[in-house]
């Protein structure tokens, strides 16, 4: 039995799979990444990207930040993959729970995903830091310089910079659906980003998937490991 029928079958049994995805699920729709070669790390700026999409730098470089922000993380024309795609179709089938994703690009919920889980925020929400009141994407693209809310604060994504946390709701939910499942679906992550990548350590099945078109720290402890594309691996399941 091949990796892929291995896979098809596991699926086939399950009603209670989760997915965990990075990066790699959302460079298939030509979002870059940070860490492959020519990721977002690997481009050159005045500050590496690292350092701008930190909360000190927000804080005591905003406009810079908006600048690169606007420029490099906002990819508004990306439409999902086949790997968005079929995870939609498997929670309309009731196979499977939840979506937990390090991606900020809403990709997810556009093939049609109800339970998704961002671990990192999303760029398409935004919010006063003032009064709290939320803003579209919209609303940072047609502004320029650092986004004001009507109220006169300044507007932030809502999204998990470096040296932030990471919202205790979510974390708590991801654990829960994480620990709960039968299958657990990893794809289009290197596993390099805690405490993210830590997730895994709350399965407790013997259905553990790596999907990933390099070697990851954790492919020794999977049950299965498919090496490749992942929307070409998704779009020959059922």
């Amino acid at each position: 039995m091949t990796q892929i029928e291995q896979l098809r079958e596991w699926v086939r049994e399950s009603d209670n799979i989760v997915f965990f995805g990075g990066a790699g699920v959302s460079t298939e729709s030509g979002i870059p990444d940070f860490r492959s070669v020519d990721g977002l790390y690997h481009q050159q700026y005045d500050y590496p990207s690292e350092t701008i999409l930190s909360h000190t730098f927000y804080r005591q470089k905003t406009e810079e930040f908006y600048r690169f922000y606007r420029a490099r993380m906002l990819c508004l024309d990306a439409k999902p993959n086949a790997a968005h795609r079929k995870l939609a179709q498997w929670e309309q089938e009731g196979k499977l729970k939840a979506v937990v994703t390090q991606n900020i690009d809403g990709l997810h919920q556009a093939a049609g995903s109800k339970v998704v889980l961002e671990l990192h925020g999303s760029v398409l929400r935004n919010y006063c830091e003032r009064c709290g009141r939320f803003y579209g994407v919209e609303h940072i693209v047609t502004s320029e310089g650092v986004p004001v809310c009507e109220c006169g604060g300044s507007i932030k994504p809502d999204v998990v910079l470096y040296e932030e946390g990471l919202d205790q709701k979510t974390l708590t939910d991801a654990v829960r659906y994480i620990s709960e499942a039968d299958v657990l679906i990893v794809g289009g992550t290197s596993l390099a980003v805690y405490p993210a990548a830590g997730l895994l350590d709350y399965y407790r099945g013997n259905k553990l998937v790596l999907v990933n078109k390099t070697p990851t720290p954790r492919d020794s402890a999977a049950n299965l490991v498919v090496q490749g594309s992942i929307g070409e691996i998704f779009s020959q399941l059922d």
